[in-house]
């Protein structure tokens, strides 16, 4: 097996409908697309970037737009699920390739999945993590999120009013990710009986319940330094965009109402994520939603940043299920 590094990594920018994706690619083989989720970057996908290319396959991570080095354009609408799922094809091609696996965490997992639903002819492999694959239907989002915690104020809507939650996160981008990432960690998410981070009192912060004092285990001061740098340098509007267009996806995708994802697939998720905990009867709901499943793992005692907390595991479960993908 070829053995691979960091320093093996190259940086490229590439044309896509955003204007320019930001990638970062090693090794090489079969191409593997690796889409990240919020509040992140190409960087949540360090340990994976070389792990696939000493496994003999060519990992690229790119920043999503509105993230990093990628272009952020103006308008929220164009946040919106379709023109992601064209920015990943765009990204294929300009790579030489005609298709490639696509796996995504958080918000990359539902671009991923949708990538493949939409674009079968690009992607003909899935692997999701930590979010499950959650077919078009049912209410208007922004309607079933305003019904959840009662008095309450959900993050989703939190975050979808413009310019709100910026003036939360960006006077400290920093201690707000830090507390952020701490929330949803395994070894640092608050226990039961406290109050949930995901939910907002009235005239509060989210910040408000994140946890203080120390950084989860995987989450060392210069890998924060990272995060936090490209965030103060852009700013955080392109990001949450992303949760301001999930009603225009809904009217988006109204044609694939219901429909399942048949690629082969992965799923891999954190036992004490909230993400499958919520999420779990769209897991039960697996032969039915991904009928090409062809492995689901679930992470004792790991949070949502699975990659990032379990990598050796995650590492493990995605090069077997390459090397299991017809070729």
């Amino acid at each position: 097996m070829p053995k691979s590094s960091a320093t093996d990594r190259t940086h490229r920018l590439v044309s896509s409908p955003a204007g320019r994706i930001h990638l970062v690619e090693q090794g090489t083989g079969p191409l593997v697309l690796l889409v990240h989720g919020f509040p992140e970057s190409w960087y949540s996908w360090r340990h994976q970037l070389t792990a696939l290319a000493a496994a003999g396959y060519r990992a690229v991570a790119l920043d999503v737009r509105g993230y990093g080095r990628s272009s952020r354009p103006d308008g929220v609408a164009e946040y919106r699920m379709l023109n992601l799922v064209e920015d990943c094809a765009a990204v294929v091609h300009a790579l030489g390739e005609r298709s490639a696996t696509v796996v995504g965490h958080d918000w990359g997992a539902t671009i991923a999945a949708t990538s493949a639903l939409v674009r079968p002819d690009v992607f003909h492999a899935v692997g999701l993590l930590s979010v499950p694959y959650t077919p078009r239907g049912g209410p208007r989002p922004s309607d079933v999120f305003a019904r959840m915690g009662g008095p309450e104020e959900f993050y989703v809507s939190y975050f979808q009013r413009p310019g709100r939650a910026e003036a939360e996160i960006e006077p400290d981008v920093r201690g707000w990710l830090g507390g952020f990432y701490a929330a949803l960690s395994g070894d640092t998410m608050p226990g039961s009986g406290t109050p949930d981070p995901h939910f907002v009192s009235p005239g509060g912060t989210l910040r408000d319940r994140f946890p203080t004092g120390r950084l989860p285990y995987w989450l060392d001061e210069s890998t924060l330094d990272a995060y936090a740098e490209e965030f103060e340098r852009t700013g955080t509007s392109g990001a949450l965009n992303r949760y301001r267009n999930m009603d225009r996806d809904w009217e988006d995708l109204a044609d694939h109402d219901g429909a399942p994802v048949t690629q082969p697939s992965l799923f891999v998720g954190g036992a004490l994520d909230a993400s499958t905990t919520w999420l779990a009867d769209a897991i039960t709901a697996f032969p039915t939603t991904l009928p090409g499943l062809v492995s689901s793992h679930m992470l004792e005692g790991c949070g949502h940043w699975i990659q990032q907390e379990r990598p050796e595991d995650v590492n493990r479960i995605l090069i077997d299920w390459l090397a299991a993908l017809p070729v």
